[in-house]
């Protein structure tokens, strides 16, 4: 199956979590704090709905493409929405559409396997997968910005950093940028966001009559 989404998308809302301690390295207490309340604010929503844009640079920093997309999330389901591709969870099963190939992949959601969600990737992903330090603030548009860089616990990852920019006021995250091994760079730039919604039932659930003719592959 042909899958739209980059390794960078995959990165920014499917980190492994590994089980290990972090003992390469001192972790920023400051930038801990800042991290600890947006976990803390993003608990406190009953769903979240947020535009977001992606931006791809290649090693010479030329855009070499650029994305945008929805991501919808409600408790342990979520459903993600970028050109070419729908993803589906209910919190039991996970639905990825390739809208060019008209197939639908099927995998069983595995809460022990530790792959973070959506939602934790706003939460305390970085726990035991990253060193992190506060790189400063930072205006723009009028927000005050903080910028916290992590660095993958993992180096046989093929990313080796990730910076996160963190409005200061609201505790949102307003953007993640993946920095790759082999040069290229994924920006994902919040647009805007709405939470406490009332989002219903059906949004996280695979509907097959509205994907005509689709091929299903049921890998569960």
């Amino acid at each position: 199956m042909k899958l739209f989404l980059s390794i960078a998308m995959l990165a920014f809302f499917s980190f492994p979590a590994f089980s290990q301690n972090n003992s390469l390295g001192k972790n920023d207490p400051e930038a801990k704090t800042i991290l600890d309340k947006v976990s803390a604010k993003f608990k406190t929503y009953k769903s979240v709905t947020a535009s977001f844009t992606l931006k791809v640079e290649n090693a010479a920093g030329k855009i070499i493409g650029t994305k945008s997309g929805v991501v919808n999330m409600k408790g342990s389901q979520y459903r993600v929405t970028i050109s070419g591709q729908d993803i589906f969870s209910d919190g039991n099963n996970i639905w990825t559409v390739d809208k060019s190939a008209n197939e639908v992949q099927i995998t069983k959601f595995d809460a022990a396997a530790n792959t973070l969600t959506p939602q934790k990737m706003f939460t305390n992903f970085y726990d035991k997968d990253f060193l992190y330090k506060l790189n400063g603030e930072s205006k723009i548009s009028g927000k005050t910005i903080q910028e916290i860089e992590l660095t993958p616990v993992d180096k046989t990852k093929t990313f080796f950093k990730v910076i996160v920019g963190i409005d200061k006021n609201t505790r949102n995250i307003v953007s993640t940028k993946v920095y790759e091994k082999n040069g290229n760079k994924y920006t994902y730039s919040v647009t805007s966001m709405k939470t406490n919604a009332d989002l219903p039932q059906s949004m996280f659930v695979f509907d097959q009559k509205k994907y005509p003719k689709i091929e299903v592959v049921d890998l569960r």
